[in-house]
């Protein structure tokens, strides 16, 4: 049994689901989990779409007809105009209608995940309908009553136990009789209300549905030949894996590298399933693999850019000591405000932190830390990570450069960099 999953540069166009199908058409005689994620920039699209209703502004409907109509045009081209497909993707998106009509009451979080989940429920709507237009008989399936999480709006952890029973109760059977279409980056609570498992969540999906199913592997497929050494959009020059061990895929989705999602590994390796990064466009392509013994011989230093962080610092208004028990308080509440660190320092009179910046979010930390410390920050800055790094490569990557803090260990650099 094969794992799926498609993400939305797949998908983005009309193009993209036909290639789709004939990627699929590959494979028909193995069982088939397809995990397909939000098409093209819809999900940005449902984000800007969430800001502004939650801020009620007057240009809520205007960005929630364009993201419609963006869907309908893709229809317009894939099938007949009489199809159910189109009466199934309008009343999917009558969930966001009955969200609109009213003012906002719920938390930003819980609104996120109801408003920004609908990408998915859409875009494997179509997806299935596509492929059974095709004679791939295919069915449709709702994740989130598959994943269970908790109530953790836009971060749900899993619960693992009641995951795999409801995993293994139905989706095997189903496997049997047809190919599986089913949504990245969606679980559900005890209360079916919808969570989504972090952006860019789809390739956890997969690994959670392989590892509880025991697949053969899971193939992610990109708009890339595989993991590069850097992202070509940003970097010349760049160069392909055609293996990685679990261990070097981990550290590389831990400091923020895009290809896979920083959860998507450790499931596999737990179960020793393969995961394969093919290239979207060149099915036959040998793309990358990551498995337990992958070879780790790095020609290059692998380069990781995260852009959008924020540096905030933090010292005590008495001018204390930051001490273990102000660590702790700080620590707390950067949890509870659901803001993950990517790099941090302390030095005697303060503690630094860098992040990705989410207004949301450090609006809520900013207020909780400034009861008790005072704060300063700088934003609009990036975050340069290099493995394996050589002295040559650190002085080429910085050149021309302000780096505003620096942590350099025996295989890793980081820099916070303007």
């Amino acid at each position: 049994m094969l794992v799926f999953k498609f993400g939305g540069a797949s998908v983005k166009d009309a193009a993209g689901i036909i290639n789709l199908g004939k990627v699929v058409e590959n494979y028909t005689d193995d069982q088939l989990l397809i995990v397909v994620s939000a098409m093209g920039k819809t999900t940005n699209a449902l984000e800007k779409l969430t800001k502004a209703y939650f801020n009620q502004t007057e240009d809520v409907h205007d960005i929630y007809e364009e993201i419609k109509q963006y869907h309908y045009h893709i229809l317009s081209e894939v099938f007949d105009s009489n199809a159910a497909i189109f009466d199934e993707v309008a009343n999917t998106f009558v969930e966001i209608d009955w969200m609109l009509e009213d003012e906002p009451q719920d938390d930003y979080d819980f609104i996120y995940d109801q408003i920004v989940s609908v990408g998915e429920l859409v875009s494997t709507r179509i997806v299935n309908a596509y492929l059974n237009k095709i004679g791939l008989k295919s069915q449709w399936l709702d994740v989130r009553g598959y994943i269970h999480t908790d109530n953790t709006y836009r971060e749900g952890v899993v619960q693992w136990a009641k995951t795999k029973e409801s995993i293994m109760k139905g989706i095997p059977a189903l496997l049997e009789k047809s190919i599986v279409i089913t949504q990245g980056f969606l679980g559900g609570t005890s209360e079916n209300f919808t969570t989504t498992l972090g952006r860019e969540g789809s390739d956890y999906t997969a690994s959670i549905l392989a590892s509880c199913l025991g697949a053969e592997s899971v193939t992610t497929w990109k708009d890339v030949p595989g993991i590069l050494n850097a992202d070509p959009k940003l970097f010349k020059d760049t160069i392909k894996f055609d293996e990685l061990p679990y261990s070097e895929a981990i550290e590389m989705t831990y400091y923020g590298a895009s290809v896979i999602h920083p959860k998507t590994i450790k499931p596999l390796q737990n179960a020793k399933i393969p995961l394969l990064v093919k290239p979207f466009n060149d099915p036959t392509a040998p793309g990358t693999v990551i498995k337990e013994n992958g070879h780790d011989h790095y020609a290059k230093p692998i380069i990781i850019l995260k852009q959008n962080q924020v540096l905030l610092s933090l010292s005590a208004k008495d001018y204390a000591f930051i001490s273990e028990t102000h660590l702790s308080e700080i620590f707390n509440l950067f949890a509870q405000s659901h803001v993950k660190i990517n790099m941090m320092q302390t030095s005697a009179l303060s503690f630094t932190a860098c992040f990705d910046e989410d207004e949301e979010r450090f609006k809520k930390l900013l207020q909780a830390v400034s009861e008790n410390f005072k704060a300063k920050y700088n934003n609009n800055l990036s975050l340069l990570t290099t493995r394996h790094y050589t002295p040559e490569s650190l002085k080429k990557l910085t050149e021309g450069k302000v780096t505003l803090l620096e942590q350099i260990s025996r295989n890793t650099a980081q820099m916070v960099i303007r």
